[in-house]
């Protein structure tokens, strides 16, 4: 659905401007399914990794001029060309938008969440973790109040981890700051009306974009300094099954999910990077900056390069996600 989403920005971008749509497809070739509606072919590739546009006079090398020109990609002017291809980056960061917003209008549940545990405390040895959930209790005041209200004594409480329900028995320290060793927050997002949930939502996801900006950055250089991708870093198959966990939590957790997959679909393709979208808006940019277009050779080998090398992670992500499955 998010890569639908993606190549819809471009398909109504184009068609706004007049440009010939010659293919929609979803995944990547070889092709499996194909009909044509219109002037547009609508395919269903084998490599379920992604999906394409392919415009009419998309690429200069192959570019047809004459009556048809008008019609064609590359005849356009760079701000057309430029307004197509960023199209599907907004659409991605538009639908996580207002999926963040949703989550403000729906709201969560008020919960007392635990942010820290110290070693060597009582948390600890009864086996409490950081993002432990402390059921039974709305407030972390009221969970800090019956702590020191028990302090020498064995208490029993339950929590929250992965969607089940936990048991603890602890005995809070008699003396001292930190009777049990935790640090406990309030959690959850209270229901907003929807201008303001609207606003906040576009806050999160400026937030969101920042911070999958600082992510990818420190994936690259990971990459570059020490040949291997982050430990938490997911393919297809690794959010499938994230999604599959969020789903077992509850529609907001999953709603949460696909907004920020869309946010990060949209960083990933504006990134500066041939065969991306940021790739052939900064191709655009330089043809602008020279007063000419880039040699066809050229902008057709770093396209090939530049997706033989995503394809290659891709691969490599898939295969190690495949491995963590065992």
């Amino acid at each position: 659905m998010l890569i639908l989403i993606h190549e819809a920005g471009h398909f109504f971008a184009a068609r706004k401007f007049g440009i010939a749509v010659e293919e929609f497809g979803f995944g990547f070739p070889p092709r499996l399914f194909a009909k044509k509606i219109g002037e547009t072919l609508y395919s269903i590739n084998l490599l379920p990794f992604g999906g394409f546009v392919r415009l009419f006079g998309e690429n200069q090398w192959d570019a047809a001029g004459g009556g048809e020109a008008r019609h064609s990609f590359f005849k356009q002017s760079a701000w057309k060309r430029s307004l197509v291809i960023v199209a599907g980056v907004a659409m991605n960061f538009f639908l996580g938008w207002m999926l963040m917003s949703l989550i403000f209008m729906i709201g969560t549940p008020r919960v007392v969440l635990v942010a820290e545990v110290l070693a060597d405390s009582p948390a600890a040895a009864a086996g409490i973790l950081a993002q432990d959930q402390i059921t039974g209790f709305d407030q972390a005041s009221d969970f800090v109040g019956a702590i020191n209200q028990s302090r020498g004594k064995e208490i029993n409480f339950s929590i929250s981890r992965n969607g089940q329900e936990i048991n603890i028995k602890a005995t809070p320290r008699l003396s001292g700051d930190g009777a049990l060793g935790v640090a406990v927050v309030d959690a959850g997002i209270e229901r907003l009306s929807i201008p303001i949930a609207l606003w906040e939502g576009l806050r999160a996801s400026v937030s969101i974009v920042v911070g999958i900006i600082v992510a990818f950055a420190n994936l690259l250089w990971g990459l570059v300094t020490q040949g291997r991708l982050l430990i938490d870093f997911v393919g297809p198959i690794g959010i499938f099954g994230v999604a599959s966990q969020a789903g077992s939590m509850g529609f907001v957790y999953l709603i949460q999910l696909l907004a920020l997959i869309s946010l990060n679909l949209a960083v990933l393709n504006i990134l500066p990077f041939p065969a991306l979208d940021g790739g052939r808006f900064l191709f655009i940019l330089i043809e602008k900056i020279k007063g000419s277009p880039l040699k066809p050779e050229f902008e057709r080998s770093a396209n090939a390069v530049g997706f033989l090398l995503l394809l290659l992670l891709v691969i490599s992500v898939t295969i190690r996600d495949v491995i963590h499955l065992f």
